[in-house]
């Protein structure tokens, strides 16, 4: 009972903008290839109108694309999804596991045990460690840190960095603006 997002309308807007995006084509461009209207694009673009699947065909042609594509990277009409724990006794065996499903602006995922430590990271985008269990160290543009059980530590985008558990059963969790997001910075300031 509600452990799985239950099928529902899926909103393919934000797909279809990524994609036209990603190609830096206009509405206008996707218009006149596809044959449909630029009000139209608009209202599928901001989900204000589901396209026929004859319609979602000819923007995924002039997005040279499928539209089992667009609908693989729509977003889910549901805005709640529950991810269960294991609810088998702890197993501290290096794992990773994402706590969120799908394609989203948010990615998070637990940590279980030591990693690669030699591994080093730098993210598109802003993320936050925050440590369940355990210590771990980090190495972030030169300088290391130490956290323990409920410490965190916020990583803004292109910081390289690595990180290792210090003790065992250490389980870390990370959340991070997903790659595909272009994050922008308030330069008002």
């Amino acid at each position: 009972m509600g452990d799985h997002k239950e099928q529902q309308p899926v909103r393919v807007g934000a797909a279809v903008r990524r994609r036209r995006r990603a190609l830096e084509l206009t509405l206008a461009a996707v218009a006149e290839r596809s044959g449909l209207s630029v009000p139209f694009l608009s209202q599928i673009e901001n989900d204000r109108a589901r396209p026929s699947r004859s319609s979602l065909e000819k923007v995924a042609d002039a997005l040279r694309t499928t539209a089992v594509e667009l609908l693989a990277a729509a977003d889910p009409a549901c805005s709640v999804d529950l991810v269960r724990g294991d609810t088998a006794e702890q197993d501290f065996t290096p794992r990773v596991r994402s706590l969120v499903r799908g394609h989203h602006q948010l990615h998070a995922s637990e940590f279980t045990g030591d990693h690669d430590p030699g591994r080093e990271f730098q993210h598109r985008n802003d993320e936050l460690m925050y440590v369940a269990d355990g210590a771990v160290e980090v190495e972030a543009e030169g300088r290391a840190y130490r956290l323990g059980r409920g410490d965190t530590l916020y990583l803004t985008g292109g910081v390289r960095h690595r990180w290792r558990a210090t003790v065992p059963d250490t389980r870390v969790v990370v959340v991070a603006v997903a790659e595909h997001i272009e994050a922008v910075q308030d330069r008002a300031r």
